[in-house]
């Protein structure tokens, strides 16, 4: 968990590639097919092999997946991968989607898994200072045109992949920019990228608290890793370097631990923890995931 731009989707990456792990998308966005410089969708190459699930799977005109209908098709990836011996990482920033897959089916997740929750936090002003330099590294890498290819003067942008941070944005610049000269062309341009980091920057701030929230309800099992040095660092080795030492090994840590001792209570005490995560159903077994 954590909010816009703090560094989930590597995290999960890395843990997956240490713990033999599956990811399963929870950003409501990236559920969509498309716009993937906009909504910052993880590469081929950043995959790095592991496998995601509900990653760009709707349609882009597709209605607004509930977090009801969210938490079946998670659930169902859970327990598919928890078959295979796969550990689940559940990532991304819709955290309303993680509420709910918690609370789903009376507690699906926590009656029949020992979940670990992982915060990856960065100090506000750190992220809203990287955010702002992403979008503009998102406009050189083709965002504007990436929302021009799916652009409808009479969209519904409460509606699928069109209530990414960006599309409603750059709509007055995209109605109007074959009408106006090249100087106002600009300017609309540039009020449409200082909304976009706006907007993103309370986003950010919006996550932030519902992971505060979250943080005082599931304080035994909530863990925080406080990201912020990465994003101070000068040159990529030595965010790499930062990284490695302040975010990825220690959740490694945390996972290491919460993963080997579950398996040994289950070891040790096989029908206690039965009894505990399935109330008692025979021929279950309880699995974990983070």
């Amino acid at each position: 968990m954590g909010a816009t731009g703090s560094g989930k989707s590597r995290l999960a990456i890395d843990l997956a590639t240490r713990f033999q792990g599956e990811i399963i998308n929870s950003d409501k966005i990236q559920l969509y097919k498309g716009l993937d410089v906009l909504t910052n969708k993880v590469t081929p190459k950043e995959c790095r092999g592991v496998p995601h699930h509900l990653l760009g799977v709707f349609d882009s005109e597709a209605g607004n997946l509930t977090a009801t209908q969210y938490s079946r098709l998670a659930s169902q990836a859970i327990s598919k991968l928890s078959a295979n011996n796969k550990l689940p990482i559940v990532a991304g920033g819709s955290n309303s989607y993680i509420e709910a897959l918690v609370n789903h089916s009376s507690g699906f997740l926590l009656n029949n898994y020992d979940c670990c929750f992982i915060w990856v936090d960065v100090s506000l002003p750190v992220l809203n200072s990287f955010v702002s330099k992403r979008v503009d590294r998102m406009m050189e890498a083709g965002l504007l045109e990436e929302v021009r290819e799916v652009f409808n003067p009479k969209a519904n942008y409460s509606v699928g992949i069109r209530r990414a941070i960006g599309v409603p944005e750059l709509h007055e610049y995209l109605r109007n920019e074959s009408l106006v000269d090249r100087a106002t062309k600009s300017k609309m341009l540039d009020v449409a990228v200082k909304n976009i980091k706006k907007n993103t920057e309370i986003l950010a701030c919006r996550q932030l608290k519902k992971i505060q929230r979250l943080h005082k309800k599931w304080k035994m099992s909530m863990h925080r890793v406080d990201a912020t040095e990465v994003f101070l660092k000068r040159n990529v080795e030595e965010q790499d370097e930062a990284w490695e030492n302040l975010v990825a090994r220690p959740s490694e840590r945390i996972v290491d631990k919460f993963y080997n001792n579950n398996n040994q209570l289950k070891n040790d005490d096989v029908e206690h923890c039965l009894a505990a995560s399935y109330g008692g159903g025979s021929g279950s077994r309880a699995h974990n995931m983070i």
